[in-house]
């Protein structure tokens, strides 16, 4: 189970965790801490999932948002940085996508950006799931957050 090695290497290393997510609404959260003695590396995450909370809570700037909407490399890089500094956390994992129904030609459905940032970097990517459905598209990209942090303990 990936959340059980997240907290397993988190511990060993003394690393703490946390997540900042707009259309998983806390699946990444919520999977790690499912776990018995998740605090021990997960102090708080932050669904932001209007563009008002990724401001006031990352400190995501409206000119990204302006420049590069939400769901964008961009804003998943900021939103990264902001629950990094926010939570005192090692390393913050962070999504923004289009889980559907919708989108458009520019940012079609199943668009998911993701962050991750560290002490010394911020990693960012893009995953085009497709029309798969929100459940899936949700899913997906919760699984897709918890092995970013995996790998970036290690694993």
């Amino acid at each position: 189970m990936l959340a059980r090695a997240i907290l397993d290497r988190a511990r060993a290393a003394g690393l703490t965790v946390t997540t900042a997510e707009s259309c998983t609404g806390g699946m990444v959260a919520a999977a790690i801490t499912d776990i018995a003695g998740s605090s021990d590396i997960f102090h708080r995450g932050l669904v932001t999932y209007s563009n008002a909370a990724k401001q006031e809570l990352l400190g995501v700037h409206s000119e990204t948002l302006e420049a590069h909407g939400a769901v964008s490399e961009q804003v998943a890089r900021e939103m990264a940085e902001g629950a990094r500094a926010a939570a005192s956390a090692d390393l913050a994992v962070s999504i923004s996508g289009i889980a559907g129904p919708g989108g458009s030609e520019f940012k079609p459905e199943g668009r998911v950006c993701f962050g991750l940032a560290t002490a010394g970097e911020t990693l960012v990517e893009t995953v085009e799931y497709g029309a798969i459905g929100r459940a899936e598209v949700r899913a997906a990209a919760t699984r897709h957050a918890l092995e970013l942090l995996l790998d970036a303990l290690g694993g």
